[in-house]
């Protein structure tokens, strides 16, 4: 029986969370590059298997990533000695990065660029990088002696559940013809028709073959669209959860009131993903809606589905069989977490924009909200870093802003794309576009990028010594630049900021720096009305 999850979280914790977040922000960003860059389909690839197997490799590490955590807090004095026995070992973050960019390769060899992939061509970086960075990520969380001792302490029960999360989308996809759920099903039918209607549009409907549209994008409601698949899911997780925490929960409350209140907002988040991918289809690009928003919605779903169920167990006293000690100590107090998770959050917002947006600029407000979110949990932290204006910093930034700006027009971006779908906004959405297009240029990515690839990345790679500095900042500099759409600007202006950062070993000097940059190029993008330079 479980009873030790309330014990206090060390930093250690806090670190393997914020090492989380960065894992996932790098799924995220290896999501929206394949999705944008490519037009691959599996079904081109003569290993249509083995091809879905690869591209369900997000779904199945944010399954891992949530069943990860139950672990971390069913058990935290196993795993809060295995966090504090030290670092990693120092090959261990080269090793990682070195498996991330194998996985970035073939976008680089595709013939012609951002044309098709071969798969065949493609299948050795991807699995040769999947095998580096996952071994260069778990050897850089922990010393291996520190896994092995893990490993005895937990027993194979834990590794068990591992293998169940990673292997729950295909469970998910072998069960399907068993649950045919015909009423779920018609009820889903409904649902999707009384929400299309509030739209004002004719929908098109037809009961006998669950065929359901607006403006002639159609879409079949078949048995696994119902929301069954999704209500597995959450129960599976609820009932790990319940497992794990057995000790301490109220088991009749939480299996009788709080799992089936997940399970129904697990199928009413299905209606809402549905509605919105017709929406999406018949406003704005059928494959946007088809290759975008359906491909990453339901897991996205899923996530927030899991996240809230847990939330709401831990937070409700009458959930605990001893209320008192359902009290945590905060994650907001973590600094390592604070360089990490914004980022992470910037990611996740920018796979959401992909996912809406046929042009994810216009959605840039839920990356503000996103940063905005992550940055004010961790606001005493920034709070306290000494926010003195540094004009060596100022000098160089304004000056990498002024090349960015030259690089751009010599390279002919027009921002044509962009230009064409402000022009759709009203008035009043044009403005609130552009208010918090500099808020967040100019305020918040400075801080959130900065905070991660100079307060952190560089940090950790800089061992000390003129080569290994030297290596941190390259390595953070060509990270930084894949990143940005204006790869020469940005690869310079990454190692602008490195050296800023390093010349005082101060991270506020290299935001400043990064904020003046981004004030240049804002204000050349307010005058020409060319924001996709930003």
């Amino acid at each position: 029986m479980i009873t030790e999850r309330h014990s206090a979280v060390t930093p250690g914790g806090y670190r393997a969370l914020a090492l989380a977040g960065l894992f996932l922000a790098e799924l995220v960003a290896l999501a929206l590059a394949y999705q944008v860059l490519t037009d691959f389909e599996c079904a081109d690839s003569g290993a249509v298997g083995l091809c879905a197997a690869l591209s369900s490799m997000v779904a199945r590490a944010v399954v891992v990533m949530a069943v990860a955590g139950l672990l971390v807090w069913s058990r935290p004095r196993h795993f809060n000695s295995f966090l504090n026995a030290g670092a990693g070992a120092p090959w261990a973050l080269p090793l990682h990065l070195t498996g991330v960019a194998l996985l970035f390769l073939p976008l680089v060899i595709a013939t012609p660029p951002g044309g098709g992939l071969d798969f065949g061509l493609a299948l050795i970086p991807w699995l040769s990088g999947a095998i580096l960075a996952s071994l260069g990520g778990l050897a850089w969380l922990a010393p291996l002696g520190a896994w092995r001792a893990l490993g005895a302490a937990i027993g194979p029960r834990a590794f068990l559940a591992l293998l169940l999360a990673a292997i729950i989308p295909d469970i998910v996809v072998l069960l399907g013809p068993i649950w045919n759920v015909q009423s779920l099903t018609d009820w889903t039918f409904a649902g999707v028709a009384w929400m299309l209607s509030l739209s004002g549009d004719q929908v098109t409907v037809d009961p006998a073959t669950y065929i359901i549209g607006l403006n002639g994008f159609l879409v079949r409601i078949a048995q696994q669209c119902s929301g069954i698949e999704g209500a597995v899911l959450v129960v599976t997780f609820g009932l790990l959860y319940a497992g794990m925490f057995r000790g301490d929960l109220r088991l009749g409350r939480f299996l009788m009131l709080v799992l089936p209140l997940a399970v129904l907002v697990s199928w009413l988040l299905n209606l809402v993903r549905i509605t919105v991918l017709i929406l999406i289809g018949a406003r704005v690009s059928p494959d946007l809606a088809v290759n975008g928003f359906h491909s990453h919605a339901g897991w996205v779903f899923f996530s927030v589905v899991a996240l809230g169920l847990i939330w709401l167990a831990e937070a409700s006293p009458w959930l605990h069989r001893n209320p008192a000690r359902a009290a945590r100590p905060g994650l907001a107090q973590d600094p390592v977490a604070a360089l990490i998770l914004p980022f992470a959050a910037f990611m996740l917002a920018s796979l959401l924009t992909h996912a809406l947006f046929a042009v994810p600029d216009i959605g840039y407000a839920l990356r503000v909200v996103a940063m905005v979110a992550a940055l004010w949990l961790f606001r005493r932290i920034y709070l306290q870093w000494a926010w003195t204006p540094d004009p060596v910093a100022i000098g160089a930034g304004l000056a990498v802003g002024a090349g960015w700006i030259a690089l751009a027009l010599w390279s002919g971006t027009d921002g044509s794309d962009l230009a064409a779908a402000l022009d759709l906004l009203s008035p009043a959405a044009l403005v609130a576009w552009v208010m918090l297009r500099l808020i967040g240029t100019v305020v918040l990515v400075p801080l959130v990028e900065e905070a991660f690839f100079r307060g952190y990345l560089l940090t950790r790679l800089d061992l000390g010594g003129l080569t290994s500095r030297m290596i941190a900042i390259v390595v953070t500099s060509v990270l930084f630049a894949a990143l940005h759409g204006q790869w020469l600007a940005a690869g310079i202006a990454g190692v602008v900021f490195a050296l800023i950062m390093l010349r005082r070993g101060r991270l506020v000097d290299a935001v400043i720096a990064h904020m003046a940059a981004n004030l240049a190029v804002a204000a050349w993008a307010l005058s020409s009305g060319n924001w996709s330079l930003i």
